[in-house]
């Protein structure tokens, strides 16, 4: 029996994953709902993985921040504490992260074999590059989205599905946080 994976991502309207200039952590546009809502998806038991680019990137973010800094919402932090594999041909455990384990080898062939074995869901927040192979490997169950009300289109970083191969996706949940933040779950199919 094989469990469920989910890609996790926040994007503006324009399909970017973060944003350079002036903007701020969740482009400013976090509130109570949004905070509360990821907190208890993150409550719930699962194994997160994260490709090596960005555990790098959280390791680093988290190690700059200060106890009471956004980048230490309770979310986050519980995120942190879950079990994690971390997929890098390049890292060498132990990494700075509570529960971690480094797992070499190819996203695809190290993902479908967590599919096989663990006994809870897998779930994926960022990894980019990586959810885009796994997604094309027919690996993912889910792709979450929380889009936040903003075009970051001269200032956007990270763009989320550039080069991925087509899908269609079938919109299976929907919630609306603090007003305008819109939180989507598709169930992704190869489009044929």
């Amino acid at each position: 029996m094989t469990t469920t994976y989910t890609f996790d991502v926040f994007s503006s309207l324009d399909g970017f994953g973060a944003a350079g200039g002036d903007w701020t952590g969740y482009w400013g546009k976090q509130g109570p709902e949004l905070l509360e809502h990821r907190l208890a998806l993150y409550s719930q038991e699962q194994r997160l993985v994260l490709g090596a680019n960005t555990y790098r990137a959280f390791a680093q973010m988290l190690s700059e921040s200060s106890e009471n800094s956004d980048v230490r919402d309770p979310w986050v932090t519980r995120m942190r504490n879950l079990p994690t594999t971390v997929v890098s041909n390049t890292l060498e455990s132990p990494v700075d992260w509570p529960d971690a384990q480094v797992v070499k080898g190819d996203a695809v062939d190290v993902v479908a074999r967590l599919k096989e074995e663990s006994a809870v869901p897998l779930c994926s927040h960022g990894s980019l590059s990586m959810n885009r192979a796994l997604m094309a490997a027919g690996l993912v169950d889910q792709v979450r989205v929380t889009l936040f009300p903003v075009i970051t289109g001269r200032t956007g970083l990270d763009p989320i599905f550039q080069g991925a191969a087509d899908f269609d996706l079938e919109l299976i949940e929907r919630v609306t946080l603090d007003g305008d933040i819109q939180e989507l779950v598709y169930r992704p199919t190869l489009h044929a």
